[in-house]
This record gives C-alpha cells, sequence and structure tokens, in this order.
C-alpha cells in the first residue's frame, strides 16, 4: 500500500535568519521525517492543524507525499504507470509518428525511477525495451509477447502513484533518471529540454483531469539545473568547403554499387539545402528541369512532402518512414528551391540512367522504393573515413549528413542572398535561420569594415588646426 496511519507530529522549529524567520512543520511517517516550511507563524499552525484533524478523523497519509488522502485530491489514487499509458493512448491519435517515439523514450527512463524498487528477476534492459516498445506503444501493447507482459504487469504493480511528483525528492530522482544515461553520464541537452517538454504536457493533462494540483517540474532560476546550456547555432567547424565537399562526393560516385544514386542524393542536399527527409520524398514531376541542351540554365525543385524515417512501429501504415508535410507548414503547402546548373545536370544524368518518370520516387533504394537512411549514413560515413586525414575525421567536419544543408544554407547567405529569400528556400523562419548561421557568415566583413568608416569620424582633436 501507498498510505499508513502511523504518523507522529513534532513542534515547529522556528529559524531565525539574518533577513527572514523560517517556520517549519515536521512530522513523521513510519519513522520517516517530513518538513514544510512557511515564512509566518499562521501559516505553519494552519497546515499543521490541518495534519492533526486529519489524523484524529482517522484519515490515511501517502507515503509519497507525507500528506493525507484529502491533501492529494486524486494523485495518491492513481498510479504513474496506468496515468503515463492513458497519456500515451489519447496523445496517439493527433501526433506524428517522430513525436510518439520520442514521448516513449521520455517516459521509459522516468518510469523506472518511479519504481518501488528496481526490478531483480528482468534485467534493466529487458524493462526499459517492454516500456519504450510496448508500454507506451499504443498500437503494440497488446500485441506484446508473453515475456514481455509479464514485465509490464510487474511495473504496473510496482509503480508509484502520481503523488510521488507532490514529493520534491522523489521528483528531482526521477527527473535526474530521465537526464542520466545508462553509463552515468549526462543525455545530449536536446534530448534533455525534450523530455522536459513531454513531461510539461503530461502535467498539463493531469491537472486538467484533476489528478494533479499544480506542475511539479521546478521553474524559475533553478529550472534548468539538470539540463546543460544548448546553443541553435551551427557548429562552424562541421561546414565544408567547396574541395572537401568535391572529394567526398567525388568518391561516393565513384563506389560500385549504388554510388551514382547516392551521389545525386547527396548533391541534392548540397546544392538545394533540402533536409534528408525533403530529398527522399521527391517525385520526379516536381523536378522543374530546363529543356534539353540547355543544362547550363537554373530549374526548380517544388518540393511538399517530407517522408521522415522513424520506424515501422511508431507509423500508421507499418512503414518505416511516415508521410507527412512538409516541416512548420500546412499540410498542403509547397515550397520552392532553385535548381542551380550544376544540379540540373546531375538530375537529368540520374532520370535518365534509372528510367525514371514523373509519379516515380526521384531518390529510389536498390530494389526500388525508399532510399533508406542506414544506407545513407553507411555510405556517408565511410566517404569521410577514406577520403578525410585523420585530423578532419576526428573533427566536427562533415560529420552528419545534415551537414551538407547547414554548408548550402551558409553559402547563400554568404553570397549575400538575402536572409527572407534564403529562409524561404530552406523552410524556415527569418528569426531561425539567422539565430542558427549567424555565426557562420563571413566573406562580407571587410565591405562592413569600410561602410562603417564612411558613415563619418570624429575630427582627431590632435590633429594640426589649419
Amino acid at each position: 500500500m501507498d498510505t499508513t496511519y502511523d504518523v507522529r507530529f513534532w513542534k515547529t522549529s522556528v529559524y531565525e535568519g539574518r533577513k527572514k524567520t523560517t517556520y517549519t512543520v515536521r512530522w513523521e511517517l513510519e519513522g520517516k521525517e517530513w518538513r514544510k516550511p512557511f515564512g509566518t507563524a499562521p501559516l505553519a499552525d494552519s497546515f499543521r492543524a490541518g495534519l492533526v484533524s486529519a489524523a484524529s478523523k482517522g484519515e490515511a497519509f501517502s507515503l509519497s507525499s507525507g500528506l493525507p488522502v484529502s491533501f492529494l485530491s486524486r494523485a495518491a489514487s492513481v498510479k504513474w504507470y496506468d496515468f503515463a499509458v492513458q497519456f500515451v493512448d489519447q496523445l496517439w491519435e493527433r501526433t506524428s509518428a517522430n513525436n510518439r517515439r520520442n514521448v516513449a523514450k521520455a517516459l521509459t527512463p522516468v518510469t523506472i525511477a518511479l519504481l518501488r524498487s528496481q526490478p531483480t528477476t528482468f534485467k534493466g534492459v529487458e524493462v526499459r525495451r517492454a516500456l519504450r516498445e510496448y508500454a507506451f506503444n499504443t498500437r503494440r501493447r497488446e500485441q506484446a509477447p508473453p515475456e514481455v507482459a509479464v514485465i509490464l504487469r510487474w511495473v504496473q504493480r510496482n509503480s508509484l502513484t502520481m503523488a510521488a511528483w507532490e514529493d520534491e525528492s522523489i521528483a528531482e530522482t526521477a527527473l535526474r533518471a530521465a537526464a542520466t544515461k545508462l553509463d552515468g553520464k549526462a543525455v545530449a541537452a536536446s534530448s534533455a529540454r525534450r523530455t522536459k517538454r513531454v513531461l510539461n504536457v503530461l502535467f498539463e493533462y493531469a491537472i486538467k483531469k484533476k489528478v494533479l494540483k499544480e506542475n511539479p517540474l521546478p521553474k524559475g532560476k533553478g529550472a534548468s539545473t539538470t539540463a546543460a546550456k544548448t546553443s541553435s547555432a551551427v557548429d562552424k567547424r562541421s561546414l565544408l568547403n567547396s574541395g572537401q565537399a568535391a572529394t567526398l562526393l567525388g568518391w561516393i560516385y565513384a563506389r560500385p554499387r549504388g554510388g551514382r544514386r547516392l551521389h545525386a542524393f547527396f548533391a541534392a542536399m548540397y546544392y538545394a539545402g533540402a533536409r534528408p527527409e525533403e530529398v527522399v520524398a521527391i517525385d520526379v514531376g516536381d523536378v522543374r528541369l530546363p529543356d534539353a541542351g540547355a543544362d547550363d540554365q537554373w530549374g526548380e525543385l517544388l518540393l511538399h512532402a517530407a517522408h521522415p524515417e522513424v520506424g515501422k512501429q511508431w507509423t500508421d501504415t507499418g512503414e518505416v518512414r511516415e508521410e507527412r508535410g512538409l516541416k512548420g507548414r500546412a499540410a498542403d503547402d509547397t515550397r520552392t528551391v532553385p535548381c542551380r546548373p550544376a544540379l540540373t545536370r546531375i538530375l537529368r544524368t540520374h532520370i535518365e540512367k534509372e528510367g525514371l518518370k514523373p509519379g516515380d520516387l526521384l531518390m529510389q533504394g536498390e530494389k526500388g522504393g525508399y532510399l533508406a537512411g542506414s544506407v545513407i549514413r553507411r555510405a556517408w560515413r565511410r566517404a569521410r573515413k577514406e577520403m578525410l586525414n585523420p585530423y578532419e575525421f576526428g573533427t566536427p567536419l562533415g560529420r552528419r549528413v545534415y551537414d551538407l544543408r547547414h554548408t548550402c544554407l551558409t553559402n547563400w547567405l554568404n553570397a549575400g542572398v538575402p536572409p527572407a529569400t534564403v529562409a524561404e528556400w530552406a523552410g524556415n523562419s527569418v528569426p531561425v535561420l539567422l539565430a542558427t548561421y549567424a555565426r557562420c557568415i563571413d566573406g562580407q566583413l571587410d565591405d562592413l569594415k569600410q561602410r562603417i568608416e564612411d558613415a563619418g569620424e570624429l575630427p582627431d582633436p590632435a590633429a594640426p588646426r589649419r
């Protein structure tokens, strides 16, 4: 049980500090001491009187929060595991596959931290997999294998109630677990932020359902103590110069198996700045090239879909990739990206060699269908290893496929293309674009210095007067 009738009360302690006096109500449940500080004696006396009154009426106290059950709304009667599953289910139909996966990843370590005891019969990795892949997956939960179902029943029985979030020490432990990897190292700051966003939505839902009275996440200056600070700005070291890009793409082009198809994919990212999930979704009919023989002219790419790779267990269709609209835009919106002559020649050759026609995917796998993300990433890693020297390979230089997009957008900005135009081509807002690439813009400093000088200077008082 999560409650007890074994309660004892102590005299309110008074601490007189330099600036204020604190009155702390103290009581004990089954040998564990609880404290709650107040700024005035009347507030402390009122709270203590409420505790004593509840105990005299024979009311049970929660072992998770230390408070009488009547103080806790419905929190003490709802288990965290059950509520987390309910939260996932109500969210499932109205969210993307990628968000479903992120919610499951965020709730898994928190759920393990909110167990009465850690598992001894099962391995920790087995419990994590059962939670992430089945408990927090609405579509697969009822399909869980028998051994997984046993683990989930054990978790449900051993889960603390939602009242655990009203105990600051337990809440801190759960949040710390969410921000820590299995090896004890801190998770990436972006992952910590994502987990906090998920929990914020969950707690707002709990308040709406009257399970909690307030959001237990820390606020104010101490709210970010569990997560490292992050920057959305691109690391300038990750950008490729033209020689490095040519070397890497040239190696990929020369690969005996699938090299030319992959070369077209990477070239579309480098020259058009499209996201990987947008490039794999391009239809041949959306490639507007100039007439044959005019490969020295510009064309256009019409982007209207994105097919992110999230895993078949998270999509409604059971496919590895989810079919979605463009990021941050209405479902049927499109955007036009210029196709420079170099890309025009590459895509025309690619379409002709593969025998593609309107209605076909521009970038396909070896056996048709989607180009697999694992194939893309493996080819890029191999190219870096083969063509970069040991020092460059160990740096952020082009470490991610996405760095091709970063390089393209930076090149556009450095060429003097107005940020509003670059933002439109890239599918970003202007504020996001500038925050992301401001540190990478260069090549215009001399001109800017001259403009500042031309704005005029005060006369030098030391100069001889005429």
